[in-house]
């Protein structure tokens, strides 16, 4: 079954689907006791891959059907999402402009230098206060108005229910991919910074496969702030309510895999990683997918997840692994 057309403006980015691929070593590792598969979003074609492709292909297509010429949007110097927006404009033959929360390396690390490269302009601030970042933001986007530019602001992370339609189809096409192999999904485990992409595989098991439970691991925001975002998208994603997330109890997250917070590697996330890399030659950056992945071993491990097929959303970011995290 194909994912329907989309009902937004739509550029695109890339042609799908990334690749679904079981993981036997790793799971053999586990000690047998689930069945891991991964869904490869890195492995997409533009800059390094990423999952934030999926909502850019309709971001991008909002600011030119709105007729902008300019991006603008906000995050951390190791920003899967401003990396991949930056690379968005430029196929996209639109500007952009990037705020970044400080504070900044001694020395411009893979992701500003690659920011850079696909021609953005990268505004670093000295401070990670979120307010701050904002205003910039604001000031940022007058600036473009004021030397006679169209600006389209994208939110952090790209996420909202325009993004996230995106993930939605996302989710489809692994559905779609799983029925192709005779899989049957109990599980994805997706790290979850803005929400958007568990919003929307959880408004995409709601449609294919009520029973596939979508395991959120957070890896900024606390779950306080996290849930009911999710949830408003998902809502927004899914208006007839199949997903029944009407008090956010059906949203699960997971928090025991933040650390320090966000950007700051933990040694669960490291063993994770390294133990990923040495069964099946595929890495993960420490910021996101390793933290997603520390909770999948956990739980194989304590025997929450025994006898599950269980797909483990590889979200990208793979240029985090050579920041400079301080």
């Amino acid at each position: 079954m194909s994912a329907p057309a989309p009902s937004f403006p739509r550029f695109r980015l890339f042609d799908p689907p990334s690749p679904l691929a079981p993981l036997p070593r790793l799971s053999a590792a586990l000690g047998g006791r689930a069945e891991i598969w991964v869904k490869r979003e890195d492995l997409l074609p533009l800059a390094f891959g990423g999952n934030k492709l999926r909502n850019l292909e309709f971001l991008v297509g909002a600011a030119l059907a709105d007729g902008a010429d300019t991006l603008v949007t906000s995050g951390r110097r190791w920003s899967n999402h401003c990396r991949l927006t930056a690379a968005a404009g430029a196929t996209a033959d639109l500007a952009v402009e990037l705020v970044l929360s400080g504070p900044p390396a001694s020395v411009p690390g893979p992701g500003v230098r690659l920011m850079t490269a696909f021609g953005a302009t990268v505004h670093q601030l000295s401070t990670a206060d979120r307010a701050a970042r904002e205003a910039d933001v604001v000031r940022v986007t007058r600036d473009v108005v004021g030397r006679g530019g169209r600006p389209y602001v994208i939110d952090v992370g790209g996420s909202g229910v325009l993004g996230a339609h995106g993930q939605l189809l996302a989710g489809l096409e692994l559905f779609d991919g799983a029925d192709a192999v005779g899989l049957t999904v109990d599980r994805i485990v997706v790290p979850s910074a803005t929400g958007g992409t568990q919003a929307g595989l959880i408004a995409a098991a709601a449609r294919r496969s009520p029973a596939t439970r979508v395991a959120g691991v957070i890896v900024a925001r606390p779950a306080s702030e996290l849930r009911p975002a999710i949830g408003s998208m998902v809502r927004g994603l899914d208006p007839d309510g199949a997903a029944s997330v009407g008090q956010d109890q059906a949203i699960d997250l997971d928090e025991d895999q933040l650390g320090d917070g966000y950007g700051r590697p933990t040694a669960e996330a490291g063993a994770a990683g390294d133990l990923l890399a040495r069964t099946e030659g595929i890495l993960v950056d420490p910021i996101y997918t390793a933290k997603a992945l520390a909770s999948l071993v956990a739980d194989v491990r304590n025997g929450a997840l025994d006898g599950q097929r269980i797909v483990f959303w590889h979200a990208g970011g793979l240029p985090g692994i050579f920041e400079t995290l301080d």
